[in-house]
Order: structure tokens, then sequence, then C-alpha cells
């Protein structure tokens, strides 16, 4: 049976997941810009070279064409959009951990798991 975690364990895990969190909240505030898509350079056009930014709206596919400046500014925005995608769903993991893991709980027949709660 599983022994019911003292006061000062349970505050010493209150700490660390808070400093977690927090550590993950200051990585997401200096992301910078971000957005939700795919850019392409698809080589030299009829034109002259052909930048493209690609992403759904409403179940529909929207592709814009870029310059090169917005191509590298767009491609940036998407490695941020996907890093603090990555952040978000750590602190949402460290967010369920404090929840099931720090607060009184119902009487279970059998211990949650960690993947029960989601938390990796």
């Amino acid at each position: 049976m599983n022994q019911m975690p003292t006061l000062q364990q349970r505050q010493q895990t209150q700490r660390r997941l808070r400093d977690a969190c927090r550590t993950r909240a200051q990585r997401l505030a200096q992301i910078g810009w971000i957005s939700r898509g795919y850019v392409q350079d698809r080589g030299p056009g009829a034109g002259g070279p052909c930048y493209q930014w690609t992403r759904k709206e409403k179940e529909k596919t929207v592709s814009v064409a870029l310059s090169q400046e917005q191509y590298q500014a767009m491609k940036q925005a998407i490695t941020n959009w996907r890093t603090a995608q990555e952040i978000l769903q750590q602190m949402e993991s460290l967010s369920r951990q404090m929840i099931f893991h720090t607060l009184p709980e119902p009487r279970r027949r059998k211990h949650l798991s960690r993947k029960t709660i989601g938390a990796s």
C-alpha cells in the first residue's frame, strides 16, 4: 500500500514543481514572434526565387508568397511557435503533477500512474 507523503515532502514537491514551471514561463517569455504554418524556399521561379508560407485556415490550405526577408523572419517565428508549444506541454504536465501530487484527493482503490495523469 502506498504511504501518504509527509507535509514536508509535499512542500518540497510543490517548491520543485513551482520552480520548474517558473523556469519554463521565463523561457516562454523570451521566445519572441510566433507563427503557425510552414515555409518553403521553392527555388528560382519564373521571376526569381520563390518563398512561400503555408498554413491551415478553417480546414483550407492558405499559401502566401514571401520576400526573402519575410521568409527568414517567418521561418524563425515558426521555430519559436514549436518551441512555445513544447514548453506549454511541459507546463501542462507540471501543472497536473502539482494538482494530483500535492492536493488532497479522494480515496482510490489504486494509485494514479504518471501515464493516467499525463505527466511525462
